[in-house]
């Protein structure tokens, strides 16, 4: 990377060709798709980087169009792609979905990633100065899901060493069809979160993961990282700010615990816990939201934003994709965003976004 800025973020992880149907219905019965990208991390990538940070994207694609697909896709955003790596012997994974929203019961995705180029990512062959060498490094538990050398990478990665970024965030992004034993996929996400220094996590993950029904028993299991969030869809998001001098087994005296999905409370016995509400949104479809939430929060941690303002970032970063059908969504202009997290608490409360709210030229409702 000689000659070049070092990243703000770096980004490690698979990158996906997708298929979006043209209408709604069976994938058996649609007759076409659009051809998009798709993958947490690049996805997270290409957010920073329409959001003015300089973001790289780390990944193995294979030597063929979709690979070239991907990496001009991905570069054309403005993020780095100097680093992905083309595996003559393995394909660029794919995949194809519904367009019926993800949690629905008609809901349908078909992967095609198995033995993909991203598959064979490894400590012997992702060179470590590429990964490390930004503000912030994010990661997912997506990754480790994908083979044994890439658990043994990020494990690796999430190693207290000399040279680890300033900063290590991680995304539990659970997918239960990537795990063979949801168990083990329990052991294994707690104890790479617990390395991580921001950690992001839905209720829900937790809940299927480890049987966790509130954000102070999420946040008691997750005792590692500095900075915790956990995710409560529509009822917002909740921040535990422990501290640089806070760490594992730092709990108090008095039992308390902060506010569980259903609460506003702000009591935290392992640190400083504060609710975030998140607006209104006229949903079109939910893929992509958590990771433009993460690029939201990562885009206010690296301007040292306050804990408040990065959540809403996160809020309205993931409001974007909402709005729109595919997985990756370009975030509003940086003054937008900045004046509407600037609104004061009834304002924002108020707020609802819906398609195109991202333009400047769009009304935003308060209603």
């Amino acid at each position: 990377m000689t000659g070049t800025p070092p990243p703000d973020v770096v980004c490690l992880g698979e990158s996906m060709v997708t298929f979006l149907p043209t209408r709604p219905g069976r994938l058996a019965d649609v007759p076409s798709f659009d051809r998009g990208i798709g993958g947490a991390e690049s996805n997270v990538a290409c957010a920073l980087a329409a959001l003015g940070h300089r973001a790289r994207w780390v990944g193995r694609v294979g030597r063929d169009g979709f690979g070239d697909h991907l990496t001009e896709a991905i570069g054309a955003y403005g993020v780095d792609v100097s680093a992905v790596v083309r595996d003559p012997g393995r394909p660029t994974g794919v995949y194809f979905r519904t367009a019926t929203d993800r949690a629905g019961a008609a809901h349908e995705v078909a992967y095609y990633r198995a033995g993909s180029a991203a598959s064979a990512m490894g400590p012997a062959n992702v060179p470590y100065d590429s990964v490390t060498d930004g503000r912030i490094l994010h990661l997912t538990g997506i990754t480790p899901a994908l083979s044994a050398s890439c658990l043994d990478l990020v494990r690796g990665l999430l190693a207290r060493r000399p040279g680890r970024p300033p900063l290590v965030s991680f995304d539990v992004n659970f997918r239960p069809r990537l795990w063979h034993d949801r168990t083990e996929a329990g052991r294994v996400l707690r104890d790479l979160a617990r390395g991580a220094d921001l950690v992001f996590v839905g209720a829900d993950e937790a809940r299927e993961l480890w049987g966790l029904t509130s954000v102070g028993a999420i946040a008691e299991a997750l005792d590692g990282p500095r900075l915790l969030v956990v995710k409560l869809g529509r009822g917002g998001a909740v921040v535990f700010d422990r501290g640089p001098d806070r760490g594992p087994g730092s709990h108090p005296a008095d039992g308390t615990t902060p506010a569980d999905p259903d609460g506003t409370a702000a009591v935290d016995p392992f640190g400083t816990a504060l609710h975030v509400r998140a607006p209104r949104v006229d949903i079109v479809a939910p893929v992509g939201a958590g990771d433009a939430f993460a690029a939201g929060f990562l885009s206010g941690t690296l301007r040292g934003l306050d804990p408040k303002s990065r959540v809403r970032l996160g809020h309205l970063t993931a409001a974007a994709a909402l709005t729109v059908p595919g997985d990756v969504a370009v975030p509003a202009r940086r003054a937008r965003t900045d004046r509407l997290a600037a609104l004061d608490d009834r304002a924002w409360e108020r707020l609802r976004l819906g398609p195109g709210w991202t333009g400047d030229d769009q009304e935003v409702r308060t209603s």
